[in-house]
């Protein structure tokens, strides 16, 4: 006996034929053929089962009951004579001999049909998120969920990995994004925050003589929302490792990823290890981007010296791209709408143009190109039926730019895109600094925990900008699951980074205390990794959307419209803990 039941609703076989069964769940549909012929289907977490009611008495068990109330049926199992392979229990049905109501639906029209919940507009879906995860196949997802983070712990437990719980009141810590504060009551004025990450805790344990420690770790960063990110709280496969260095990471989440992507995965086909490693800047020069998606083949290529010699006007003084490929078939209206969205999410203009079937160059910017274009054939390998895309502009907009277009011409493209398949890669050699664009000083470039390649000598002897680090991310089908890095854990190498973006020993000691005195007493060298377990999931099973494969997701605007949050407390609450609110409304 299971609760209130003796089976689940995808349990029955033919072999229970004549067996009295009880079952519970949900009124999902009543197709009634006649006042004393009905059929029910009943849907609980494991599936359905038809219920045929033969009998009017026994049918008017449900007046006045709306779909989705729940109900317990206690019935005979009988063989089905329409039998249907779409359901594991499509041999059989059960003709109740009792009706029971256990929750009644009060209301007769849903907000949307359960098993039609992904086409209903999202913020309608999150604030009935309990009746859209009765959907199978939203639910689906977060079971997927659940088994791929037990598979993934399982998996790091047969590494010799030790899961330790780090805090979720911390103090607040510059890492980048902003935090999450928390005012203390008992001291006026004082903040804990949310952790961003576990990263100094994780550090901190290292120093502390544990040797590979992970835990699937809640962060939390007040963040805008994005197609891969969710605004608020996110989770991520946290890990370090002592004594270790890039290539102990490496050989850790090659082992431990690949056989959880065949296992759950959408696509049957991954990246064989080693997985391919690229330099930063190679591939912001190749593909546009630092996250590449190599299921496409397109490559990115420059051609400012080409270009610059036309009598075009946005080449002037500009680094020219282009991306080439000869299986993009599609109409001027079409090709229009592509540069326009190319411009709405690079934020910079592109231009095109073709080669006809006598190896003429037409539409777009051909005109300009009269005098180099044996120069250009040669350059860019241009045959009839080539469509060439360019972008031109400063160094980092032409190739952010360039890198949209080769992402957007790829998939549109016959021939150039291998979707059903992961493709992994791990991008390193990051530079240490760089120029930050708003405050126009010299910034670390990816991680300030990094060690720079090259040490302390680096840092007394070569010019900053040129300073690569020992950071890499992880990326699979242009996605970045990860970043990670070897640390920075002497004390002397980690004052100096820091006094290059203008901080000195006493900054390092005030923002970092606990962690710098940790390594003042002996730290091994280590390194960690964090893939995102969200964004994986999101791969795995297909979806373009991480909301789809988180429970409680907030909206775009990270709030919580089921639970109302963020929401206002009353003056009592904000008194203990010595919080007053401004009016902004009449600022």
């Amino acid at each position: 006996m299971i609760q209130s039941r003796t089976h689940t609703c995808n349990e029955l076989r033919l072999s229970d034929v004549g067996k009295t069964v009880t079952l519970a769940g949900w009124y999902e549909n009543l197709r009634q053929v006649s006042k004393n012929l009905a059929f029910l289907i009943l849907r609980d977490f494991y599936g359905v089962t038809q219920l045929v009611f033969e009998d009017e008495a026994m049918l008017s068990k449900l007046d006045g009951i709306n779909k989705e109330s729940t109900i317990q049926v206690t019935g005979v199992v009988r063989e089905r004579s329409n039998k249907t392979d779409k359901l594991a229990t499509g041999d059989i049905e059960v003709v109740p001999t009792e009706v029971k109501i256990l929750g009644k639906c009060i209301y007769n029209e849903l907000p949307f049909e359960i098993r039609q919940s992904r086409n209903a507009d999202e913020n309608f879906r999150l604030k009935y998120r309990y009746l859209d995860l009765r959907n199978p196949e939203v639910k689906d997802r977060i079971v997927l969920r659940s088994k791929v983070v037990t598979e993934l712990r399982n998996r790091m437990n047969a590494e010799d990995f030790t899961e330790i719980t780090t805090p979720i009141l911390t103090c607040s810590s510059p890492e980048g994004a902003r935090d999450y504060l928390v005012p203390s009551r008992k001291f006026p004025g004082h903040f804990y925050a949310l952790p961003q990450a576990p990263q100094q805790f994780k550090q901190i344990l290292m120093a502390s003589g544990f040797d590979r420690y992970f835990q699937i770790a809640p962060c939390f960063r007040d963040e805008d929302a994005r197609a891969d990110r969710s605004p608020g709280e996110f989770y991520q496969l946290d890990m370090e490792m002592a004594f270790a260095g890039q290539e102990d990471v490496f050989s850790v989440i090659e082992k431990v990823l690949p056989p959880v992507f065949e296992k759950y995965g959408t696509y049957n086909r991954a990246s064989q290890v080693p997985f391919k490693r690229i330099p930063y800047l190679e591939s912001l020069e190749k593909y546009g981007t630092d996250k590449p998606d190599l299921r496409i083949d397109l490559i990115v290529q420059d051609v400012t010296e080409l270009l610059g010699r036309t009598e075009f006007e946005p080449f002037k003084d500009a680094v020219i791209k282009a991306v080439v490929t000869d299986g993009y078939k599609a109409t001027r209206k079409e090709i229009d709408k592509m540069i326009a969205d190319v411009e709405t999410e690079s934020g910079s203009k592109s231009y095109w143009f073709r080669v006809d079937e006598n190896g003429e160059y037409v539409g777009g910017i051909s005109k300009f190109l009269a005098d180099i274009k044996a120069e250009l054939n040669e350059k860019l390998g241009l045959k009839p039926g080539c469509f060439v895309a360019v972008s031109a502009g400063k160094k980092g907009a032409a190739i952010k730019t360039a890198g949209v277009l080769r992402r957007v011409l790829g998939q549109a493209s016959e021939g150039h895109f291998d979707k059903e398949c992961y493709e992994f890669c791990w991008i390193v050699d990051f530079p240490m600094y760089e120029i930050g664009e708003e405050s126009g000083e010299l910034e670390f470039c990816h991680n300030p925990f990094s060690m720079p390649q090259g040490g302390a000598e680096a840092l007394d002897a070569e010019d900053p900008l040129s300073i690569l680090a020992y950071q890499y991310d992880l990326v699979c089908n242009g996605v970045e699951l990860s970043s990670g890095a070897v640390r920075n854990h002497d004390p002397e190498i980690m004052v100096k980074a820091f006094k290059l973006v203008g901080l000195g020993e006493d900054d390092v000691k005030a923002k970092f205390p606990a962690m710098y005195n940790a390594f003042c007493y002996g730290a091994p060298p280590h390194a960690g990794i964090a893939p995102g377990v969200d964004r994986m999931v999101m791969l795995l099973v297909g979806e373009d959307s991480i909301r789809e494969i988180i429970p409680f997701p907030m909206n775009k605007q990270a709030q919580d419209i089921m639970m109302g949050a963020p929401a206002t407390v009353e003056q009592k609450q904000l008194d203990e803990i010595h919080i007053a609110v401004k009016d902004v409304e009449n600022e």
